[in-house]
C-alpha cells in the first residue's frame, strides 16, 4: 500500500465465464431453431427450389419441366426409376440437400439411350413433373452436349479406337439397333475396331444431333472434330460412350425452359 492509502497491486482479471453443459446444450438448441426457421421462411417464400436448382443442377429425365417447377411438382415416388429399361434414372440422396428424392441421370455412368423411345418414364409420372405432352425423343430438352476437353478427343488427334468403349467392367447398357431394336445390351460385350474414333456420333440415338467435321482444309488431314448440332437433346450417350478416361464431350444441363420443343 502507498503512503496515500492506495493499493498498487494489479487487479485480478475477472474470471472467465464458462458455459455449463446445460448452457451449451441450450445454445445448440437455439442455433437449430434459428436455422430451421430460416429454412422454413425460404421455403414459404418459394426460394428453396430456386436455390436448389442453381446450386446443384442435375440432368433430369426426358420431359422434365422448368427446374423450379419440376422440384415443386415431383412427389419423389420413384415410378420413373422403376420403368427405365436401362436403369439410367436414380433418386438423389441426402448428400444432394434440398433435391433429395428427385430423379436424375448421371450420363457418364448410364445415359438415357431412348430404348423406350422416351415414353415410359413420362407416362409413369403421376404429376406431369415429366410432361405428358412429349410424344417423341426428338422433342426432349434435357441439355446440350459440349466438347469440354478437345485435347482428349481421339478423333481430333486423328486416332482410332479398338476394344470396349468403357472397359470390360463398365455396367452401362445401350440399344444397338443393328443387333436388337428393342433390347438394350451391355456395352462391355461390344467390341469396336475403328480407324477413326466416332463413338459419339455412331451411337447417338438422335440422327444428325452430332457430326464429325474436318479439323482443317489440308488434303490428307484425317483429323476430325465433333460438332454438336441443333438437334442435340442432351441425352448423354456421347458422354457415356467417350472412351477416354476424362470424357472429351460432356452434357451441359438445361435448367431453364424445357419439357417439349417442336421439331
Amino acid at each position: 500500500m502507498t503512503i496515500d492509502g492506495r493499493n498498487d497491486k494489479p487487479a485480478r482479471p475477472a474470471a472467465e465465464k464458462r458455459l455449463t453443459k446445460g448452457g451449451e446444450e441450450r445454445r445448440q438448441i437455439l442455433r437449430s431453431v434459428v436455422a430451421g426457421s430460416a429454412i422454413t421462411c425460404l421455403a414459404l417464400a418459394g426460394l428453396l427450389p430456386q436455390m436448389a436448382a442453381r446450386a446443384n443442377p442435375r440432368l433430369r429425365p426426358p420431359g422434365a419441366i422448368f427446374e423450379e417447377d419440376f422440384l415443386a411438382a415431383c412427389i419423389k415416388c420413384g415410378q420413373c426409376v422403376q420403368v427405365c429399361p436401362v436403369e439410367a434414372i436414380k433418386l438423389a440422396d441426402a448428400t444432394d440437400g434440398v433435391g433429395i428424392g428427385t430423379p436424375f441421370i448421371n450420363a457418364r455412368d448410364q445415359a438415357c439411350d431412348f430404348s423406350c423411345d422416351a415414353t415410359q418414364c413420362v407416362l409413369a409420372c403421376p404429376t406431369e413433373a415429366l410432361t405428358h405432352k412429349l410424344t417423341r425423343k426428338e422433342e426432349v430438352t434435357m441439355g446440350k452436349a459440349r466438347l469440354a476437353a478437345p485435347d482428349k478427343c481421339l478423333a481430333r488427334a486423328g486416332k482410332g479406337f479398338k476394344g470396349k468403349a468403357r472397359g470390360a467392367d463398365h455396367g452401362a447398357m445401350l440399344r444397338y439397333e443393328d443387333i436388337d431394336r428393342w433390347t438394350p445390351l451391355p456395352i462391355a460385350e461390344h467390341d469396336y475396331d475403328l480407324s477413326l474414333c466416332d463413338l459419339c456420333v455412331r451411337e447417338c440415338p438422335i440422327p444428325g444431333a452430332i457430326a464429325l467435321e474436318p479439323l482443317s482444309a489440308e488434303a490428307g488431314d484425317t483429323r476430325r472434330t465433333p460438332v454438336v448440332k441443333a438437334g442435340c437433346v442432351g441425352c448423354g450417350v456421347c458422354e457415356m460412350m467417350c472412351p477416354t478416361d476424362q470424357p472429351a464431350i460432356v452434357i451441359d444441363v438445361e435448367t431453364g425452359p424445357r419439357g417439349v420443343r417442336r421439331v
